[in-house]
């Protein structure tokens, strides 16, 4: 299973000298209670770390110097307790290369009406020191995010929690490399793209490689590391030789498991987190990756077929947002148009990532009528109904492109006993007419990634950090 770094987030209040030390300690005291609730609530994915009160433009530019410096440090959290002249902000902000969150909010979360006075108003000004920093952010053009409520309100909390996983994921951005094994599949054209742009942009390298090079791997697997994923395989799948002859069934599936393992090795070695496959190069492979890809999606690597680096990429990220949760590879296939049924059956032709499924999957061998190779085994399994979003990437000469929309996720009506892959329907909320317009007037692809997990506002949160363009359908 890949693992995320554990990233921490800084946090720093915001103020200034003319109110006397007092209020200064105050403001202190206050921000370590606010931060330590934060974390003891157990709602956020990652710690965050009280740093200073910062009152001088010396003091928030080092603050914000050694942000960048610590890899650790996937964001900084800024909170204006009292009003924080916003002339101090401009260098260090400008200078700050990790996300930004502004949090609005404010110690208590009444006014004390039967107490208040000038001593509490010089502390308790967050409705306007926010206004004066938020006025320098939107003049930077910062990509900051703003929050604003209580700090002891869960939604709010939930708001925090989200961001942080973007935050990360945009972190990870900057060490995301993608092993292609071939080239794209040939005369297609929403699968291409600009590698460098999308390296600048997104932080995204992609390399390739021949599949001679995944070959040589395959050739160290021993038998009897397949025999132990052999093993592993039993207790989380079905094994389902169906009509299949023993000794055929039993070869493709220790296949499969000899390139996921050779698949793994060969990615954990050049530091890769994402792949992808292409059926028109298969030189010296036995079967086309399916189980094995299927598998690496599992263990929360990106994955896109055809050579589609953009998709495989996304997927990545978008799996370290989620926390590998319900998200998958995904390609619109095939429709059903009659009134009152109208939805999109999804698939792909084996590599749909099984934490979409509704069922334990089945491990069964089939034909497969594209690469000219032996019939692979892959999962064969039903999604999930529900409320989800498959989004998808898109390079255009002026800039890339997140082209999305939220869904409703189906079951199929009647079972498919002829189609064995694994199969996910769904309608956009804005109908499948309407939504299938819009998608296809914005240039949307047909591979997407398709989440049960992942928000719109959190897609928007992560645009706006790569400082590229939504569409959003709706």
């Amino acid at each position: 299973m890949l693992q995320v770094p554990d990233y921490e987030f800084w946090f720093a209040a915001g103020s200034q000298h003319l109110y006397g030390e007092e209020t200064l300690k105050s403001v202190a005291s206050d921000a370590q209670k606010i931060v330590d609730a934060l974390n003891a609530s157990h709602k956020l994915p990652y710690h965050i770390v009280f740093k200073a009160v910062l009152t001088t433009a010396e003091e928030i530019t080092q603050f914000m110097k050694q942000a960048n410096y610590e890899n650790k440090v996937a964001g900084v959290v800024t909170w204006m307790h009292t009003f924080s002249p916003a002339k101090n902000w401009i260098y260090g902000t400008k200078l700050l290369q990790k996300p930004l969150l502004h949090f609005a909010t404010q110690y208590l979360d009444h006014i004390p009406y039967e107490t208040i006075d000038f001593d509490y108003m010089n502390l308790n000004q967050s409705a306007h020191g926010d206004r004066e920093y938020s006025y320098i952010n939107a003049r930077l053009q910062k990509h900051n995010k703003v929050i604003y409520g209580h700090w002891g309100d869960e939604a709010v909390q939930q708001e925090i929690a989200d961001w942080q996983d973007v935050a990360v994921g945009y972190a990870e951005s900057f060490k995301l490399k993608v092993a292609r094994f071939g080239d794209n599949m040939r005369n297609v054209a929403v699968t291409e793209g600009d590698k460098i742009q999308a390296q600048i942009d997104l932080g995204w390298t992609v390399d390739y490689f021949g599949v001679g090079d995944l070959v040589a791997v395959i050739k160290t697997i021993t038998d009897a590391e397949v025999d132990d994923a052999y093993q592993q395989l039993k207790l989380q799948f079905i094994v389902d030789k169906g009509d299949c002859d023993a000794d055929k069934y039993e070869h493709a599936v220790r296949y499969q498991l000899q390139q996921y393992l050779a698949l793994q090795r060969f990615l954990a070695h050049g530091g890769y987190s994402a792949f992808t496959t292409n059926f028109e190069d298969l030189w010296g492979l036995e079967a086309l990756p399916g189980l094995s890809a299927q598998l690496l999606m599992r263990d929360g690597y990106g994955f896109a077929g055809e050579g589609d680096w953009k998709t495989a990429a996304l997927l990545r990220v978008f799996k370290i947002i989620t926390h590998n949760q319900q998200t998958a590879f995904m390609e619109d296939y095939t429709l059903d148009l009659r009134p009152e049924h109208e939805q999109i059956l999804g698939s792909h032709m084996l590599e749909v990532d099984p934490s979409i499924a509704s069922t334990k999957p089945k491990v069964e061998v089939h034909p497969l009528d594209i690469g000219g190779k032996a019939d692979p085994a892959r999962l064969v399994f039903t999604g999930s109904a529900g409320t989800a979003i498959d989004a998808t990437l898109a390079d255009f000469r002026d800039g890339m492109k997140l082209i999305y929309y939220p869904v409703i996720a189906k079951k199929p009506e009647q079972e498919m006993p002829h189609l064995p892959v694994a199969k996910q329907m769904w309608t956009p909320k804005a109908g499948l007419k309407a939504g299938s317009l819009q998608w296809l007037q914005n240039g949307g692809g047909h591979h997407t990634v398709f989440s049960f997990s992942i928000t719109e506002q959190q897609i928007q949160d992560l645009a706006t950090l790569y400082g590229i363009k939504t569409v959003a359908i709706d």
